[in-house]
């Protein structure tokens, strides 16, 4: 094909997949059966919109309603808080109350307010139409776009069905994003903010709300999404420098396996523990993330590593860690979640102490370059469309990454012990990357 006839072609699969999402389920639209997956709805939702492969309890357990109880007054004290936000009262007593957890009912308001998105509204009003028009005709991130959508959260009741309205909200905010941010553009990860964001805000809102997250330095989540994730490998060796120092047997003993830790705290950091943890824990880690910033990241990695000790030291090989830390922590965390968030604000202390508690502010190579929503009309190559390869992104820098680190803990743990312990082969590593990025 010659190059205009990859550019028709290119952006004719654009405004396909934009046709989807415009039509979304009205009748006549063509969604495949496999793309709509069946639940038993009714039976099987649980009080966040997720839906379960089996059965939920009829009743509500003893601690499920002492629970419920406890939010119905801390319901009261939030109305009063949010009517009165910049008050000294509510200043002064926001970070206990954000600690021991924010009433669902309040999420999206509370969330809305920590973020200052209102007030990006009103100073950048219209931008977000602008954006969505120009991802229209000129975003080269929609094939990609709609592949994550497609596949994110589908296990909510909001998300189940192919081009429902939070799906098609889903899409539209990152196809904006992906104009507004072009130096980013879009990266696998980014679709599980703004999917969490749309559960509890409308759409202008979660786009606003994610570019807070990307740009403020609070947060500076930019550094994670850009080429080569230059923050991700800052956080990981930070995580490292905490594990040898107040955890130095456990991490001996991932070494020894072979389990990096990029290996299981990728999603951690990438996407806040969301999908890595259990729905209601991940939304208490959420909540704090976005009172204290990032400094939450490295204090919840350590939380889990150091709650998690006694159940990791006896196992034995890397697809065991990767099992017990990627996937059986999602499913049952052991600990329940106000044990866990007390945990993690103790921790930060004791990190402090160590001055292990930040691994500190964003480097200039990890910021925005360019103002946010300057348009530059895309490269030819980024216009036909990047195709997939052999592994993503993500999966390359992981390959990269583990094999350099792996390398070096061998040669080091030839210097210090006999203990065997050989890295993973090239097959063998592209095997896990693609089991712990499948969806990344």
């Amino acid at each position: 094909m010659n190059e205009e006839e990859l550019l028709e072609r290119s952006a004719a699969e654009r405004d396909k997949i934009f046709n989807c999402y415009d039509r979304g389920r009205e009748h006549g639209a063509q969604i495949d059966s496999w793309e709509d997956p069946g639940y038993e709805v009714y039976h099987t939702t649980d009080r966040y919109g997720f839906i379960h492969d089996k059965r939920l309890p009829r009743k509500l357990e003893t601690n499920e309603i002492k629970m419920h109880h406890i939010e119905m007054e801390r319901v009261k004290k939030w109305q009063k808080m949010t009517k009165d936000w910049d008050s000294p009262i509510t200043k002064e007593k926001l970070r206990r109350r954000i600690y021991k957890g924010i009433p669902d009912r309040f999420r999206g308001q509370v969330w809305s307010l920590l973020l200052g998105i209102q007030t990006l509204k009103r100073e950048q009003s219209g931008k977000y139409e602008e954006m969505l028009k120009l991802a229209r005709q000129w975003s080269t991130e929609i094939r990609q776009i709609d592949a994550d959508v497609a596949r994110q959260y589908r296990d909510h009741i909001d998300y189940r069905e192919r081009y429902s309205i939070k799906q098609r909200s889903m899409f539209y905010v990152l196809a904006a994003y992906s104009m507004y941010n072009m130096e980013v553009g879009y990266c696998q990860g980014m679709s599980v903010l703004a999917g969490l964001l749309l559960l509890y805000m409308d759409e202008e809102d979660a786009f606003w709300g994610l570019s807070v997250l990307l740009a403020d330095k609070k947060y500076s989540m930019h550094g994670f999404y850009i080429d080569g994730f230059p923050k991700l490998n800052r956080f990981i060796e930070h995580h490292d420098k905490i594990m040898n120092k107040f955890l130095p047997k456990l991490k001996r003993k991932l070494d020894k396996c072979g389990c990096d830790s990029i290996l299981y705290a990728l999603k951690w950091f990438f996407v806040v523990f969301q999908e890595r943890t259990p729905v209601s824990l991940g939304l208490r880690i959420w909540d704090i993330f976005l009172l204290d910033g990032d400094r939450v990241l490295s204090a919840m990695a350590y939380t889990t590593m150091k709650m998690h000790k006694r159940y990791l030291m006896p196992l034995e090989n890397l697809d065991e860690f990767c099992n017990y830390l990627q996937i059986k922590l999602e499913k049952d965390f052991r600990f329940d979640d106000d044990t866990v968030i007390n945990a993690v604000e103790r921790n930060m202390e004791e990190l402090k102490r160590g001055k292990l508690d930040y691994p500190g502010a964003p480097l200039p190579h990890e910021l925005p370059r360019f103002p946010f929503g300057t348009f530059k009309e895309p490269s030819f190559t980024s216009k036909v469309g990047r195709r997939a390869e052999e592994f993503s992104d993500a999966q390359h820098v992981l390959r990269e990454s583990v094999a350099q680190r792996r390398e070096m803990a061998t040669v080091e743990e030839t210097r210090s012990s006999p203990l065997p312990g050989d890295p993973p082969s090239g097959s063998e590593l592209g095997g896990i990357l693609e089991n712990l990025s499948t969806r990344l």
